[in-house]
This record gives structure tokens, C-alpha cells and sequence, in this order.
């Protein structure tokens, strides 16, 4: 699109914020923007030379018209915005995922006997007094059902109160303690309605105040001698205390909070909402984005606009990690403030208990995305990649089992390696193996994997080591593809070898052929159709995938050896300890926590540990204490 198309057009919009739609040819609306300065910002995009990310430069490109709305302030805008991304869904837009992957927990408190149920989208119900809670994840929306329905005595049948009160027998429900049976007769609405509002606290996380009602409804019913009801509100009780336990996360007062952890690899971003009430976990839930939708700051903004529109349980404190700008923060605290009714604050925090909550939110943000990359995509989409993966090396069919070796070391003593299988394109956890190096002097990565691929092949024969790879890949570039090719020529082996390679930001690019051919993946190729890309990033996560998975198992039993060598030189650096007394401390006290620990008394009775090594070693985990004068010696 050329500036001058629209260059009378932008000269007649006024400086002022706004909402902006782009169209394609057909007039379908592709991109739905806010901005301060309307003309600003689209003069950005029309200028001669646009800059922008690989997305932002493809949706300029299939621009063919534009309208604009203007508004009063940025508030405005950022309300107009989300209302039209939710009308026209555009391609080019931050979408959260469709509501009937995240379903809900509505609770119909707008009926005379209210129920609970699994909704896959929230209703006009809402304004008539209908509670909905999350969205959740499949998984998390079947624990909570799960918890629900075992501390809770609801009904859980299609009868309709009051209407079919006294028309049938209980159900088996009745009789075993899930369910007070409204339909008997003998439970009235208000009664009815008062366990349905402990659900409700229960969603909430107002556990603390639950647990009190319970202990005391229990004490009142032990008071009368219905001492059935006390059991079976004491049960009750004692089930949400349990669950309580679960979830309590000690460093953290008693407050409500929303903690929003982001983590991103070569082809995605995963964002997880941690929802801390009263001090507990009540909710977690993870999230998925192409890496192409934008920056981790691009995808908590349109998160938090899109997201909490439609929640009707916002904490006065969410706190985020990427750093957004001051004025952008203040709008959509602005925007929450209109939405919840109380003012909320977003804040990054930098110490303290919340900075260790966000931590805590971003390693499970991390570790969802690690899984979503191992097994995130369908099936049938793994074997798509497989298959494509055989095309690109030249294979005659997909390989079902891949093997990939990484070599890693900490110093030249610390020197380890992984093999990690992935079988019809899934991890196959029982077939992983480590591995020390032992031939290789120095750091030498080469070598090194040289010496793994020796060790793994010598064994093709042992079944215990698992099937022959149809597949080996490397981490590393045309060297470590040249070494493999050398150790499989002296073995008289035929195996198909390629390396997995990394870009200068050390995430993976792509994969090197025997002949230094490199198939760029994270790049997009020139004319490629919307197929194209989708098959490209379907192998870029596989290869990524597998190339995480085999780092990170390497690093696993480094840092495990690292550890050991750091434990016991640590011992050996006390005077007076070698290798021998080392032994015999360790074989006394099992651990060096326990070492540390001990007493003097109890260090002198380490057999073969005279009382002068035994005062070397207090003193040394006792420094502290010894400057300060508190030590005497004997």
C-alpha cells in the first residue's frame, strides 16, 4: 500500500485517540487497532518504508482500505477496541482462545433451587443473577467439579424444584451422604440456597470464613444430638481443610491477588494466571500464543483487556512481569476499574513475598509451555510434521523413533550427555539415558560426541536399550553431522543424521544436512501460503521440541554432578579430611545438612575422626558463630 493512497485521507483525521480498522480486498476487517494519535499511527503504517515484525509487515502488505472511529480519550478507545476484536475476530489480532475451550462454573443463583454446572460460555443469565467462574482448563474445570460434589451435599439430578419435590424416592445419592435431597421435601429453599452460597465462598476462595460456618453448624448440631449431621458436616469440614493444606502457599499473607506468569520459546508464548485468594491457589490455568502474535508485552495487554471483561471475580492487585509503559498501565487500570466497580493495580513487583508469587507463576508458565511442546499439537498433526520431516531429509518414510544426542559441561570436569528418544513424535521417557564422558580429556564437544554415539551404537543390540533409531539428530551444526557420519562409516552403519541448529538469540533455527544444506524453520520463507507456514511451525516445534528435551535432560545430570563434585569438595577443603574421612562422615550422617547440623559432641563420635578434625569440621559450618565468640574451644 502506497503512502500516497491515503495521504488526503490521513490529513483530514484529526490528532485525536480512536480506534482504527484495516480491510483486505475483499472488505473483510483483518485488524483491529487503538491509538493516541489516529493519524500518527497510521501514517506508521503507510509510510514508504513500514517497519514492524514479520506479522505486522504481512498484514500491511494485504491492506486495501482502512476506517477510523474516533473517541474521547484512550479509555474509549481500548473498550471500542475489544467490542469490534470480538465482532470481527481479526486474523491479525491477539485472540484469546474461543470460549468452549475454556469453559465456566455457572452457579444459577437466579433459580429458586439453584444448580452447578459446566457452561461452555457465560449467558444473559449473568444479569439476572447467575454466577459464572473461571474460564478454566478442561482438567482444572473437572478437580473443581470433582471437589465440589465431594465436599458439597448438592443435587446433581434433572429434577426441577419445586416442582417434583415429593414426587420420587431419593436417589442413591441420598443414602450415601452426597446429596441432602431437596426432593424429600424436608429441605426448604432457604436452606438449600444457604449450601449453594458455600459454593459460592468455595469458588470464591473465601475458604477461611466456610471453615468457621462449618465448625460451627457442626457444634450446633452436636448441641441438639443429631450427631449424624455433626459427622457429616464434620466430614465436610475436614475435606476442605485438607484442600486448604493443598493450596496454601506459606510466604503469602492472607490477600486476594492475580499473577500472571509469561514464558516464550522459538514458537510460542505461554501465559498462566495464578489466582491467589486469602493466601491460597484457588486456580491456575495456562494459555498459548504464536510467537508471530506479538511481544510478551503485546499479549499481557491483550489479555487483560480481553480477559477480564467477562469475569466477575477481579482482585484489587494483578501482578505482571514484562514492564509496561506508565501511561499504557494507567489506561487499563482505568478500563478494570470500569469493569470490577474498585479500583485495581497492576504492578511489577521487584522484592519481597510478590516478587517470589510472580517467580512461582512464571517457572509453572515455563513448564506448561515445555509440555505444550512436547505433546501440545494433535496426533494426526505429529505425524504431519514426521511426515514432512521425511520429505526434508530425503527419507523414505517418517521415522518413529528419533534419537538426539546433546553433550553438556561445566568446566572441564563436568562433563555430561543425553540421549532422548521421541517415538511417532512423542517423548518416550523410559528410553532416555545419560552419560558421563569418560575417554575425553578437556572440553571437547566433538569428541565428546563421538564417544556417546560409540556407547549407543556398541548397544543396538541390547533390547534393554530400546529399538534401532530410524533417525539420529545432533545438537549442533555441520561439524557434529560430519563426526556422526564418521563414527557410523567405521561401525559399517547406515543411519540417517542431521543436526539441529540455533540462531545468534540460542533458540532453534533449523536443521543441517550431511551436505551443510541448512532448512531454515524460523524464518518465513518468500510467497509461502497460509499451509506452508502452518506445516513450517509444525516441524520448527517438533524440532524444538526435541532439541529443549535433550538439553535439558543434559543439564539434568550435570548439575546433579556438579553438585556431588561441589559436596564433596567442600568436605575436603576442611582441614584435616580427605577422602577417607569424607567417607566416614558421610556413611555417620548420611547428608551434608545433617553434617552441618551436628554437634561437636556428635561429630567426635564419627568412628576414625579425631577430636581436632572433629572441631575442624563444627568450625566450619560454625563461622559465623566462632567470630562472634560463641565457640570455646576445649
Amino acid at each position: 500500500m502506497q503512502e500516497r493512497d491515503f495521504k488526503s485521507r490521513l490529513a483530514l483525521l484529526p490528532k485525536s485517540p480512536g480506534v482504527y480498522l484495516m480491510k483486505d480486498a475483499t472488505g473483510e476487517v483483518i485488524y483491529v487497532g487503538k491509538a493516541k494519535d489516529l493519524p500518527k499511527r497510521l501514517y506508521s503504517y503507510f509510510k514508504p518504508n513500514p517497519q514492524g515484525s514479520a506479522k505486522v509487515l504481512s498484514m500491511i502488505s494485504k491492506i486495501h482500505d482502512f476506517d477510523t472511529i474516533t473517541t474521547e480519550n484512550e479509555l474509549e478507545a481500548l473498550i471500542l477496541e475489544n467490542s469490534l476484536i470480538k465482532n470481527y475476530h481479526p486474523k491479525y489480532n491477539i485472540l484469546l482462545r474461543d470460549d468452549k475451550e475454556y469453559p465456566y462454573i455457572r452457579v444459577t443463583l437466579n433459580e429458586a433451587y439453584p444448580r452447578v454446572l459446566k457452561a461452555f460460555r457465560q449467558g444473559p443469565d449473568r444479569e439476572e443473577g447467575a454466577r459464572y467462574f473461571g474460564p478454566y482448563l478442561s482438567w482444572e474445570l473437572k478437580e473443581a467439579l470433582d471437589a465440589i460434589y465431594k465436599i458439597f451435599p448438592l443435587k446433581t439430578c434433572n429434577r426441577v424444584f419445586p416442582r417434583d419435590i415429593g414426587k420420587e424416592r431419593p436417589c442413591l445419592n441420598y443414602y450415601i451422604h452426597r446429596c441432602i435431597a431437596p426432593c424429600r421435601g424436608d429441605v426448604s429453599q432457604a436452606e438449600y440456597r444457604a449450601l449453594v452460597q458455600e459454593v459460592v465462598d468455595f469458588l470464591s476462595g473465601h475458604y477461611d470464613e466456610l471453615l468457621k460456618r462449618l465448625e460451627a453448624e457442626m457444634l450446633a448440631k452436636a448441641e441438639k444430638l443429631e450427631f449424624e449431621a455433626a459427622a457429616e458436616i464434620r466430614n465436610r469440614r475436614d475435606a476442605l481443610a485438607r484442600l486448604m493444606e493443598r493450596q496454601k502457599i506459606d510466604f503469602v499473607s492472607d490477600e486476594d491477588a492475580d499473577i500472571i506468569g509469561l514464558a516464550s520459546n522459538e514458537t510460542d508464548h505461554c501465559l498462566l494466571l495464578m489466582r491467589l485468594r486469602q493466601g491460597r491457589i484457588v486456580q491456575a490455568g495456562a494459555q498459548f500464543f504464536e510467537l508471530a502474535s506479538g511481544t510478551q508485552t503485546d499479549i499481557l495487554e491483550a489479555f487483560i483487556s480481553q480477559h477480564y471483561h467477562r469475569s466477575q471475580d477481579l482482585p484489587r492487585l494483578i501482578l505482571i512481569g514484562p514492564k509496561l509503559a506508565a501511561e499504557q498501565s494507567l489506561v487499563l487500570e482505568e478500563y478494570l476499574r470500569s469493569v470490577a466497580g474498585h479500583k485495581i493495580e497492576i504492578r511489577r513487583p521487584e522484592r519481597g513475598d510478590k516478587l517470589r508469587l510472580l517467580e512461582m507463576a512464571e517457572r509453572n508458565a515455563k513448564e506448561s509451555l515445555r509440555r505444550h511442546s512436547l505433546l501440545g499439537s494433535s496426533r494426526h498433526a505429529r505425524q504431519a510434521s514426521l511426515a514432512i520431516l521425511a520429505t526434508k531429509l530425503g527419507l523414505a518414510e517418517a521415522p518413529e523413533r528419533i534419537e538426539a544426542i546433546d553433550v553438556a559441561n561445566l568446566g572441564a570436569r563436568d562433563r555430561t550427555a543425553s540421549l532422548v528418544v521421541f517415538t511417532r513424535g512423542e517423548p518416550d521417557r523410559q528410553s532416555y539415558r545419560h552419560f558421563k564422558i569418560k575417554s575425553v580429556e578437556g572440553i571437547d564437544d566433538y569428541a565428546a560426541q563421538a564417544e556417546v554415539l560409540n556407547r549407543r551404537l556398541n548397544r543396538l543390540d541390547d533390547q534393554s536399550f530400546g529399538e534401532f533409531p530410524d533417525l539420529i539428530l545432533l545438537d549442533g551444526g555441520k561439524g557434529h553431522v560430519n563426526g556422526a557420519l564418521a563414527v557410523l562409516r567405521s561401525m559399517n552403519l547406515e543411519i540417517p543424521v542431521a543436526g539441529m541448529v540455533k540462531d545468534e538469540r540460542h533458540r532453534s533455527r533449523g536443521l543441517v544436512l550431511p551436505n551443510g544444506e541448512i532448512i531454515e524453520l524460523s524464518t518465513a520463507v518468500p510467497g509461502e501460503d497460509q499451509t506452508e507456514r502452518a506445516e513450517r511451525m509444525g516441524l520448527l516445534r517438533l524440532i524444538t521440541a526435541i532439541q529443549n528435551e535433550a538439553h535439558r535432560f543434559a543439564n539434568r545430570l550435570l548439575q546433579k554432578s556438579h553438585k556431588e563434585r561441589s559436596f564433596k569438595y567442600s568436605l575436603e577443603e576442611i582441614p584435616g579430611v580427605g577422602p577417607s574421612r569424607r567417607r566416614a562422615l558421610l556413611k555417620q550422617f548420611k547428608t551434608l545438612k545433617a553434617i552441618s547440623e551436628a554437634s561437636l559432641e556428635q561429630l567426635a563420635e564419627t568412628p576414625g575422626l579425631p577430636q581436632q578434625v572433629a572441631e575442624a569440621v563444627y568450625l566450619h559450618f560454625h563461622k559465623k558463630e566462632a567470630e562472634d565468640g560463641l565457640i570455646r574451644n576445649s
